[in-house]
């Protein structure tokens, strides 16, 4: 596994500048960093995603793609593939405890806002598959491992890993999420940057039991909400459990922790509550965390810079996570192709491209955890609220 040599940053013959600092290494294979590694092998330079998971993570939500996301995708040429994929939902209904239907809606879901729009909603782990299939080619995968030092000097960042031998890079970028282990390692504890919205979710696969065609159910009972929407093609669901509360201390890799403050949340909320905690325990994909933000004052530390959730995160109450994951991983490849890979450049560009964008649907959230009404314009300004430039052709 050597590092492959970086390019000089001097002018190539005919006075053209050649890229410098080739050899980047993404952590986290979801969709900001598998985006990535396509923009990046696209623009010359050299990707190696490290992931701590042994494959590609399977389940999650229903996430959208949306607004200007929309372009990126296009870009990439999976346009077609990406709308081949959607949910296709029809619509949502609310029931009471004994399961009896309250109100039902064909205009718009929980999870993906209008139906008729241009939007589009996709698992989680179908948009990776399909951003994986199209830039394996020229990336180096390393599943299994995790970074766990970083030390920079002028040229070059030296990357510790769990179980590999120590590597040079010339570039380190965070795309690790939530919880990115980059940025606590290059910027410092990941209590001075997450910004809690007052509320909890889980979410996991269940079988379809309710026979759901393309519909999501709801049940609220004070401040918990259940709910489970069919999943690719009806032939499973999701099952999503919501609750306020303050701030819990739980470390998020113990999921049994997890499990039982979802048990003793609950504990007594009727409908098809029971059965969801059940399963919970034999669920391959559970997830479980708190509905926060991520807010740095920068997200560059000299050669190692942090994309989507790691730099940003809007949580899921924005409905923006994947769409501005998207568009930062294209940002900020753009800008560095654009600056021959000159990175600090690169990094102070991306930076300014994207705060405008990134406060907008940060604010989505925001708003609606605080009560206030966020309208689908609202959402449409904020999903619209950057400019793609062009991405340079490498030579």
């Amino acid at each position: 596994m050597q590092s492959r040599r970086r390019a000089s940053a001097a002018p190539g013959r005919g006075g053209e500048r050649v890229v410098r600092n080739r050899d980047v290494l993404i952590s986290g294979a979801s969709v900001a960093g598998l985006a990535l590694a396509h923009w990046l092998r696209r623009a010359g330079f050299h990707p190696t995603v490290v992931e701590r998971a042994p494959g590609l993570r399977r389940g999650g939500q229903a996430i959208d793609v949306r607004g200007i996301a929309l372009q990126v995708v296009a870009r990439m040429g999976l346009l077609d593939a990406v709308r081949a994929g959607t949910t296709g939902m029809r619509g949502m209904s609310f029931v009471d405890g004994g399961g009896a239907e309250l109100t039902r809606s064909t205009e718009a879901t929980l999870t993906g806002g209008l139906i008729d729009n241009d939007d589009v909603e996709i698992m989680r782990d179908d948009l990776t598959t399909l951003l994986f299939d199209a830039g394996r080619v020229g990336t180096e995968y390393v599943f299994g491992d995790v970074i766990t030092s970083l030390r920079q000097d002028d040229d070059a960042v030296e990357v510790g890993f769990r179980h590999g031998r120590p590597r040079r890079f010339d570039l380190v970028i965070g795309a690790d999420g939530l919880h990115s282990g980059v940025r606590r390692l290059a910027f410092g504890p990941e209590s001075q940057f997450m910004h809690f919205l007052g509320s909890h979710l889980a979410i996991f696969s269940v079988e379809n039991f309710l026979g759901l065609d393309r519909w999501q159910v709801y049940h609220t009972a004070g401040d918990t909400l259940v709910g489970l929407y069919s999943a690719r093609q009806n032939t499973e669901a999701r099952a999503m459990l919501h609750f306020g509360s303050g701030q819990l201390d739980f470390d998020h890799r113990d999921l049994d922790r997890q499990r039982n403050i979802l048990v003793e949340r609950f504990a007594g909320v009727g409908w098809v509550a029971p059965r969801l905690l059940a399963s919970m325990w034999d669920a391959p994909d559970f997830y479980f965390d708190s509905m926060s933000q991520v807010r740095l004052d920068r997200w560059s530390n000299g050669r190692v810079v942090l994309v989507g959730d790691a730099g940003y995160c809007p949580s899921p109450r924005s409905g923006q996570g994947t769409s501005m994951a998207l568009v930062g991983a294209y940002v900020l490849v753009r800008e560095l192709a654009d600056n021959h890979g000159d990175h600090r450049a690169a990094f102070a560009r991306y930076e300014q491209g994207m705060r405008g964008y990134v406060g907008k649907n940060q604010q989505i959230a925001q708003d609606k955890a605080d009560g206030r009404t966020v309208t689908p314009a609202d959402l449409a300004r904020a999903a619209d609220a950057i400019t793609l430039g062009d991405l340079p052709d490498h030579g």
